[in-house]
């Protein structure tokens, strides 16, 4: 089955830096429960990384941007250059992100990784749509499935996407930060358009090959 994401917008709130390590923000929206939003980012010497999300609970992030509460309840996954997952984090703690001044909980993320030189990958993704296998390309638990969240967690006869396990209405924007790294993207292709991708490049070769002849 090719694996499907929809990509919801985003805005780039720091700008792309190679070189020195440094810290980049973004901020999104998705349209429903099962989006998955990938990040990219590389580091040129061992580093430790940090992954953080503000939307849950509000608060500023490493760009001086004032973030809102409210947001949906946020997962991620790291995967490395070959697509096999370096781990995933639900919840960080309260005093790490902080807890909502609604729900009273400590849903942002929070995951911390030593990482040797390379690229990597990170999903950003709504609970409960973890990563299903040990690579990205299992793709996730809740793919396909829309607004799961009103049948799961939302209270009875609720519709519409962005429930959390307390039953509290949220919305959809997210608001991620990737800390101590050289480079940081967001919106890298997913897995199952790299092949895809590819053969269009030798395919145009190919073409001005004959041209050419």
């Amino acid at each position: 089955m090719i694996l499907r994401y929809l990509l919801a917008p985003i805005l780039l709130v720091t700008s792309v830096q190679v070189g020195q390590a440094a810290n980049f923000s973004f901020t999104g929206d998705f349209t429903q429960d099962d989006n998955v939003q990938l990040f990219s980012f590389s580091v040129t010497s061992a580093s430790t990384v940090t992954l953080r999300t503000y939307s849950y609970a509000g608060g500023t992030n490493s760009a001086g941007q004032v973030i809102a509460r409210a947001g949906f309840d946020p997962i991620l996954a790291l995967f490395n250059s070959t697509g096999a997952k370096v781990g995933e984090n639900d919840d960080g703690t309260c005093s790490q992100v902080g807890s909502d001044a609604v729900t009273g909980a400590c849903f942002d993320t929070y995951f911390q990784a030593a990482v040797t030189p390379g690229t990597y990958t990170v999903s950003l993704m709504e609970f409960d749509n973890f990563s299903s296998g040990n690579t990205l390309a299992a793709g996730f638990d809740r793919q396909g499935q829309g607004n799961f969240t009103a049948a799961a967690f939302g209270p009875a006869g609720a519709t519409g996407p962005f429930w959390d396990f307390t039953s509290s209405k949220r919305d959809s924007h997210w608001a991620f930060d990737v800390l101590n790294v050289n480079s940081a993207v967001s919106g890298v292709p997913e897995p199952a358009t790299f092949g895809v991708v590819t053969l269009g490049i030798l395919a145009a070769g190919l073409l001005r090959r004959r041209f050419r002849e």
